[in-house]
């Protein structure tokens, strides 16, 4: 099954589908999928779908990292489960594993680079992303669907972001053939699971999975090229469900109101001692 799907790929260009290399999977999207929640979205590319909900909360709601360096706060993080259902397997649904860290990790360091500045949006964001079905890259599904989310819930972020993956299949020749968005099996049977992120003016994250050994310089500009093309179509997809973020955050979440006082009269609101404030 390896050398059929592999010579079938990199001899005569044949995926499993019948999809073309550059080819991306139909997409569906929808924002405020959820009601209750600050802001949610439903991202499915073919077999790939994502929950995704996002929560607005104070200083309080920081995620506090105390690790081997000093210890800090952590204002956005994102959550990726990955259930065993999702690709159809009976399991205990326990804490997250490595791959749950890593995948939850890149989509959250994809996502950082377009988040507004803490004086321009004060809150904590908390995107939570559940994977209910995968066949290839949940984590670049995770990425579009939690931009979408982050706009449903009125973050003002920089730009629109989103991910796709390529992969690479060599002849026994050695030509080289690039996929893109590529299925579970291209994944298990191929070289390579280069994922890349980012908006309309560059990348915010990558992250490569090589089988094979050594990649050249050269190759990898025709992998970011690929990689664009793809993220560039859905973006555009993106931009027709919610071409940009809420005008306000929602109804449910918490105000940060900021007053700002003649510093001669700060001590009446504070009064003796802070018994005031």
């Amino acid at each position: 099954e390896k050398k059929i799907t592999h010579m079938l790929i990199a001899e005569h260009g044949i995926r499993a589908e019948g999809r073309g290399l550059d080819v991306i999977r139909d997409i569906e999207m929808e924002a405020s999928i959820f009601e209750r929640t600050h802001g949610s979205a439903f991202f499915q590319r073919g077999e790939t779908q994502s929950l995704v909900t996002c929560v607005l909360g104070t200083i309080k709601g920081e995620q506090i990292v105390d690790g081997l360096m000093p210890e800090y706060a952590k204002k956005f993080y994102l959550h990726y489960n990955f259930p065993p259902f999702c690709v159809g397997e009976a399991g205990r649904i326990m804490g997250p594993g490595r791959r749950e860290l890593g995948h939850g990790s890149l989509a959250e360091k994809s996502l950082l680079g377009i988040l507004p500045s803490s004086e321009d949006f004060p809150y904590t964001i908390r995107l939570v992303s559940d994977i209910t079905e995968s066949n290839g890259s949940s984590s670049m599904a995770s990425v579009c669907g939690g931009c979408l989310a982050l706009m449903d819930a009125g973050v003002p972020i920089i730009n629109i972001c989103a991910g796709i993956s390529v992969g690479r299949f060599t002849s026994s020749a050695g030509k080289v053939t690039h996929v893109t968005d590529i299925l579970g099996e291209e994944d298990f049977f191929g070289e390579m699971d280069f994922k890349v992120s980012g908006t309309v003016d560059g990348i915010t994250g990558i992250q490569l999975d090589l089988k094979a050994r050594g990649l050249e310089l050269d190759e990898i500009e025709v992998i970011f090229e690929q990689a664009k093309k793809g993220r560039l179509q859905i973006i555009d997809q993106i931009k027709d469900v919610m071409p940009e973020p809420r005008e306000d955050i929602s109804k449910y979440a918490p105000r940060i109101m900021t007053v700002k006082i003649d510093p001669d009269k700060i001590g009446k609101l504070i009064g003796p001692g802070g018994k005031t404030i």
